[in-house]
């Protein structure tokens, strides 16, 4: 997600500083995205003179130091909220006033992040979804502290982006995986209870409902773990019986089978 977000912006004409916690990390998400956009060039999609200078507006950095005088940063570390709120706490001291401090959160409450700095009103969430360089949807989430003029500035940077934002208030979820994550939690309901294999679950959402992946190919796509902790996040929000994880999920979990990355999930991959 870090390198597709890093190439978003690059590829948009902007100078990108990309921090990590070891000179290892950050010269992965550079390779990433160079990966990325030589595939761009090899399709067709753009010229290898763009590739080369996106690639160039791209500096890597293991100190938060060097955010001091940007004008946004997106965070995008693990979805962990203790590990989130201590990288706000020091964006908080690090960036200078007007800085605007945004995060890719898929389910963690906007709101606990604005609240541990002393500039709540700057902070705003920019939900890009995976691969962030392909899909267009950007969630702008506002908390009830972040003020008008920061969302309206970061609807706004969507569009210079070639993004399509859509905004919405700080419910866990969101949007998009506050409807998507129950249905995929049900999907796994349905595989425990044996309605139907895997593959035929998947054949049937993607034939019958013209869904471009069905719901097991998707999560393992998005990772086991990733999901069972949105999932958990739209329970503990809602208390909603059926939004209690599936035990498959949470089993397949604790095995450390999580999906592609793994190279086992619901499915088995080489």
């Amino acid at each position: 997600m870090a390198s597709g977000i890093v190439e978003v912006f690059a590829r948009s004409g902007y100078a990108v500083t990309v921090v990590a916690r070891s000179p290892e990390k950050a010269a992965g998400v550079v390779a990433g995205m160079s990966r990325s956009v030589k595939r761009a060039v090899e399709k067709g999609r753009m010229s290898a003179a763009d590739a080369e200078v996106a690639v160039e507006r791209v500096t890597p950095s293991t100190s938060t130091d060097d955010l001091a005088e940007v004008d946004l940063v997106v965070v995008a570390v693990v979805e962990d909220l203790g590990a989130k709120q201590e990288l706000f706490r020091t964006l908080d001291k690090v960036c200078r006033p007007g800085t605007i401090l945004a995060t890719t959160t898929s389910s963690l409450p906007v709101i606990d992040l604005a609240a541990v700095t002393a500039r709540p009103e700057d902070v705003v969430e920019m939900h890009f979804f995976n691969p962030a360089a392909l899909m267009k949807l950007v969630e702008v989430v506002s908390t009830v502290s972040t003020a008008p003029d920061v969302s309206a500035t970061v609807v706004g940077l969507c569009g210079t982006l070639g993004k399509h934002p859509v905004s919405c208030a700080d419910p866990a979820g969101f949007i998009v995986n506050a409807l998507l994550f129950p249905y995929l939690n049900d999907a796994v309901r349905t595989l425990e209870a044996h309605y139907a294999t895997a593959d035929d679950i998947d054949t049937a959402m993607r034939t019958g409902c013209g869904y471009p992946m069905g719901p097991f190919e998707l999560l393992d796509v998005v990772g086991l773990d990733v999901s069972l902790a949105i999932q958990r996040e739209l329970y503990l929000e809602f208390r909603e019986r059926g939004y209690a994880p599936a035990p498959l999920l949470e089993h397949l979990v604790t095995a450390g089978y999580l999906g592609r990355k793994t190279g086992r999930g619901f499915r088995t991959y080489p």
